[in-house]
């Protein structure tokens, strides 16, 4: 006799072959650890003066983390007295976030860590998966 749901009122229990339903459950739990999707945030850090050629080879990294399913973690590093320019940092993150729009949304505003401003941007989830073939 196996106890299935010991929250109901009162207790649900089944007469089985206990070895063949752990069997089973362990099957479940595998099944679902396959299916589910760790999702990792890729971190990508510019300074102030960055130049526009090192701005888009960040920028396609970015897109690919993105495109892949991974959050972005953009970072405005601030060195020495750039911390009195927050508006550039400001700047530069909104320009980010406006490039990679097709790909992901940002999770929240800019906001300040120390000597760095961040972002998090989230993947489209739409954007990320494949067509769907419809074959029967």
């Amino acid at each position: 006799m196996v106890e299935v749901a010991e929250k109901a009122e009162p207790p649900v229990c089944r007469i089985m072959d206990y070895g063949h339903y752990r069997f089973e459950q362990a099957k479940k739990e595998k099944d679902a650890r396959k299916r589910q999707r760790t999702i990792t945030v890729k971190k990508i850090e510019m300074g102030l003066n960055i130049s526009e050629h090192d701005y888009q080879f960040k920028l396609r990294h970015a897109e690919r983390f993105l495109q892949h399913g991974d959050k972005v973690k953009v970072v405005a590093k601030f060195r020495g007295r750039q911390i009195t320019f927050k508006d550039q940092g400001k700047d530069l993150l909104e320009r980010t976030i406006e490039d990679l729009k097709k790909f992901g949304t940002p999770e929240q505003d800019a906001r300040m860590d120390g000597r760095m401003m961040t972002v998090v941007i989230a993947p489209i989830p739409s954007a990320n998966k494949p067509p769907v073939s419809t074959q029967e």
